[in-house]
């Protein structure tokens, strides 16, 4: 499975709802993965530009897209960005992968 790594604002209303009936939304947010057939392994709430951070496992590019889609749709989200994360080894099998294609690849207007 594939880590991704979500961030995402609340929108007024959803604030506003949370407020009056606080809930935990890790708990949806894992329930939803699970269905998609993936796993939430940490939720947060963050200061800064983004209300939330989740990093999540999703089988695929396609479930993740329908984990975010389904999301989205409630209306309570807004400006949700979300990025492939490797991990150390991932990374190093990239570089690895890289040092063969860099020789054959030139700069634009290099020679």
């Amino acid at each position: 499975m594939s880590t991704y790594i979500i961030q995402g604002r609340y929108t007024r209303d959803a604030i506003k709802g949370m407020i009056v009936k606080p809930e935990d939304r890790a708990d949806a947010i894992s329930r939803l993965l699970a269905k998609a057939g993936g796993r939430l392994n940490g939720y947060y709430l963050t200061f800064g530009e983004y209300d939330f951070l989740a990093i999540v496992e999703a089988p695929s590019e396609t479930q993740m897209a329908a984990v975010l889609l389904a999301a989205a749709s409630s209306g309570g989200l807004s400006d949700l960005r979300t990025m492939l994360a490797l991990t150390s080894v991932e990374a190093k099998g990239a570089f690895t992968a890289a040092s063969d294609l860099a020789p054959i690849f030139r700069s634009p207007g290099g020679a």
